[in-house]
């Protein structure tokens, strides 16, 4: 099967636009001016205006600075990017510390800097952030002015209540970071793993084209080669008192007809596997199992003979890289022999394959299909000795379902040990005679 590099699809480090970065503070600057001209005009709320207003303003100054000097489409490096995210938490500190600390409701924004970063840049400026945020709040539990609040009734809260809010605050940012990071850890990985397959699925479909290719360029090679033969046979007739002459044209007919021969051949073979020709179920299983033959391992197939027809389908590689993929599998952790057996009636079309290995670990069936989930562990001794990238599986298993396939994956039942991976098509659609799950350039 095709092999792919770790490193062709997944990123150690991960970028963020200086134009999202600016877009969000430009956001979040609005919103604090917002909130400062609410509570002292609307409310009518002690706020000292000035010094907020002059953080606010070195802010959007910083802004503009980075508008002008940077092009905002271009992708930071992930410490810069942090730097700014560092400098929203210390901006939004100040702000806190001029209007109450941890007793404006607003402490909780915290939490915004600290997620861009799980999103978008690697764990440990995402730990750094959660810190700095942590420090600040934990700071501001102890140093802030007092909250702006009508003079006439003045709120007080308990010092257990800040220490609560404290704690709230802490607890929403590991958690919340967490978990944002990992939702986005496994979109990033379906993505990759989706790359991956686009790549194998171009690749396959490029190997079947060059059957169609060779068969063109035999058919059109043909006639002129007819030509040259003929005349070289007449030359070597006309010639014939001439022997130095004659020798040399008997060996340009012999080339040439060996040239014949050669495209002849080439002709027949591509003829049975062009990319939209027809194939039995039968032909396709034996197509995929031929490479796997010389392992070591026994390939037993077994094909069930019903009362209808055989189905017959286009020669599809998507079937045939998806079905060649779970055979690897099945004949790398075999120990002895590796089962394919085909049933159909009218209305399903079915494979399973099965080995006599160990089987699926629990806690890998549970999981199976996902991307860079691999059935090898380190140090295990299996036939092929690689340790895989835990992508075959899932490329398999997704090429499949393009072409209307159900995939299924199980264990033999006990005594009995072993893999099973059921394939499952409706009839109808694996019939089909357009080339489903393949991409046309």
């Amino acid at each position: 099967m095709t092999d792919i590099a770790d490193s062709a699809f997944r990123h150690p480090e991960r970028h963020i636009r200086l134009d999202t970065i600016l877009r969000l503070r430009w956001l979040a600057a609005l919103g604090q001016l917002a909130a400062i001209f609410v509570v002292s005009q609307g409310l009518e709320f002690d706020v000292p205006v000035v010094p907020c207003v002059v953080i606010i303003g070195l802010s959007a100054l910083l802004n503009l600075a980075l508008q002008i000097a940077f092009n905002p489409m271009q992708r930071l490096e992930p410490r810069h990017a942090a730097s700014l995210l560092a400098l929203n938490i210390i901006e939004l500190a100040a702000l806190l510390y001029l209007t109450g600390g941890l007793e404006n409701p607003f402490s909780f924004l915290f939490l915004a800097p600290v997620l861009i970063s799980a999103t978008a840049l690697p764990v440990r400026l995402t730990v750094t952030l959660g810190l700095l945020a942590v420090a600040c709040a934990t700071v501001l539990v102890f140093v802030h002015q007092p909250l702006p609040w009508d003079s006439d009734e003045p709120l007080m809260l308990p010092p257990i209540y800040l220490v609560g809010v404290w704690i709230s605050i802490v607890l929403a940012i590991g958690v919340t970071g967490l978990y944002s990071f990992q939702v986005t850890e496994e979109a990033r990985k379906l993505s990759d793993a989706l790359a991956a397959t686009e790549l194998v699925l171009a690749r396959e479909q490029h190997l079947t084209q060059l059957d169609g290719l060779a068969a063109a360029a035999a058919h059109e090679l043909g006639t002129p080669l007819s030509t040259i033969v003929l005349v070289s046979r007449e030359l070597e007739k006309t010639l014939a008192d001439n022997p130095f002459a004659a020798g040399d044209i008997k060996t340009l007919r012999e080339q040439a007809q060996r040239c014949r021969d050669i495209l002849s051949k080439i002709t027949q073979l591509s003829s049975t596997g062009a990319p939209f020709d027809r194939m039995k179920l039968s032909t396709l299983i034996e197509e995929a199992v031929a490479p796997h033959r010389d392992f070591g391992v026994a390939i037993k197939i077994r094909i069930a003979v019903t009362g209808s027809r055989e189905p017959v389908g286009s020669r599809n590689p998507a079937i045939l890289y998806g079905v060649g993929n779970i055979l690897e599998n099945a004949v790398d952790f075999a120990r002895k022999e590796v089962e394919v057996n085909a049933w159909w009636n009218d209305d399903t079309v079915e494979i399973m394959i099965s080995d006599d290995g160990p089987g699926f670990a629990p806690e890998i069936l549970k999981r199976i299909g996902e991307p860079y989930l691999s059935r090898r562990r380190a140090g295990d001794d299996a036939p092929s000795e690689r340790s895989g990238l835990g992508l075959g599986v899932f490329i398999a298993r997704t090429l499949l379902e393009r072409t209307g396939a159900r995939v299924s994956f199980s264990n033999h039942a006990f005594p009995d040990h072993g893999a099973v991976v059921q394939i499952a098509w409706p009839r109808a659609r694996f019939e089909a005679s357009e080339n489903n799950g393949v991409p046309t350039s």
